[in-house]
């Protein structure tokens, strides 16, 4: 049932119309990857240009650095994508920034509308890791007030017992800030990536590429301890 569950969702998030009967200037198209059989779901901020043309999650330049990354975390790109669960915070694209530097990031409003989906979405899948991707995916989780050194290369640890009891739990008191695996078979991790836009310079600096390469050696040890895949 779950996967009928699920197919139906993604057949309702393609023909939402939602944010454009709310005058959002969005272009309509939902865009996201998997299946109920996924242990990991990749958050990401929403999807690009290219990724509503091609119906592609991190489909342009953001998803070959993400990629490089994951490289490091023993994740082949072909092998996550197919067997993992690709979406985003909102599910469309939101055109370009008004200053023309990258794409805008979607309002709070959007946000808010896109949101039930989301939480459908991971009721249905129920990852066991969780990956966040950009600022406003990590948000959903991490107070705004931190800053991306102090989570990059860092996860958050959630006991089976809160997962059992609130399966959409993203209270980050409510969860155990982790620096490494420590050996849990069941339960559910966050872990925050930066955003691997080329327009992003964060991820060039010596000191954060270091703090990137702990958070794909957290991922590729609970990969190693804790999924199947």
């Amino acid at each position: 049932m779950s996967a009928q569950e699920l197919a139906k969702l993604h057949n309702t998030m393609r023909g939402c119309q939602l944010c454009l009967n709310a005058g959002h200037d969005i272009v309509p198209g939902a865009v996201m990857r998997g299946n109920v059989t996924a242990e990991v779901m990749l958050i990401g901020q929403a999807p690009g240009i290219t990724e509503v043309q091609v119906k592609r999650p991190f489909n342009a330049g953001s998803g070959k650095r993400l990629f490089q990354w994951l490289q490091d975390a023993e994740w082949e790109e072909d092998d996550f994508r197919d067997n993992q669960y690709m979406t985003a915070v909102t599910k469309c694209y939101p055109g370009r920034h008004p200053n023309g530097k990258g794409d805008r990031v979607p309002s709070r409003p959007e946000q808010a509308l896109c949101r039930p989906f989301l939480q459908q979405e991971i009721r249905l899948v129920n990852p066991k890791l969780i990956l966040l991707v950009g600022k406003l995916s990590i948000r959903q989780l991490y107070p705004a007030k931190m800053k991306l050194t102090e989570m990059i290369g860092t996860g958050v640890y959630f006991s089976p017992e809160s997962i059992a009891e609130n399966p959409l739990l993203f209270e980050l008191t409510q969860g155990e800030v982790i620096t490494g695996y420590r050996g849990e078979k069941a339960g559910r991790y966050v872990v925050p990536i930066p955003h691997p836009s080329g327009a992003s310079l964060w991820p060039n600096h010596p000191d954060n590429k270091a703090l990137i390469k702990n958070a794909m050696h957290l991922i590729r040890d609970i990969r190693a301890g804790m999924l199947k895949s």
